[in-house]
Parts: structure tokens; sequence; C-alpha cells
């Protein structure tokens, strides 16, 4: 898939766990992780809103297009 998400990078990098985000987000760690590994469908801008907001960054620095 030419989408990749870079959730855990970032998250790396702001030395952030996943536990954080996701009570600041307001969803279950279950849905970051499934968010990670890149295995949903969508994602809702509210939710991508938050995860910026709290990771201090741009959604281009959390979703990567690179063609096959």
């Amino acid at each position: 898939m030419p989408i990749h998400i870079r959730l855990d990078e970032m998250l790396a990098m702001r030395k952030k766990q996943s536990r954080e985000l996701a009570e600041y987000v307001g969803i279950t760690e279950q849905n970051i992780s499934l968010i990670k590994t890149g295995r949903v469908k969508g994602i809702r801008f509210a939710t991508l809103e938050k995860m910026c907001e709290f990771l201090e960054c741009q959604p281009g620095d959390l979703i990567n297009y690179s063609p096959d």
C-alpha cells in the first residue's frame, strides 16, 4: 500500500507513549495500535487533529504517500 503511517516514529521522536496519546485523543490503546499498523480503513479528522495537537506536528508528519 502506498500510504504509510509514521505514528510510531513520531511517538519515538517526541518521547511519548501510545497510552498517553490514547488518553489525550480519547480512544483506546487498541485503536492507536490499529492506526500505527495501518490496519484501519480511515481516520476521523477530529482524531487526526488531536494526534497532531498532542505530538505538535502536521498531518503530513504522520501520514506518508510513496507510490510503489
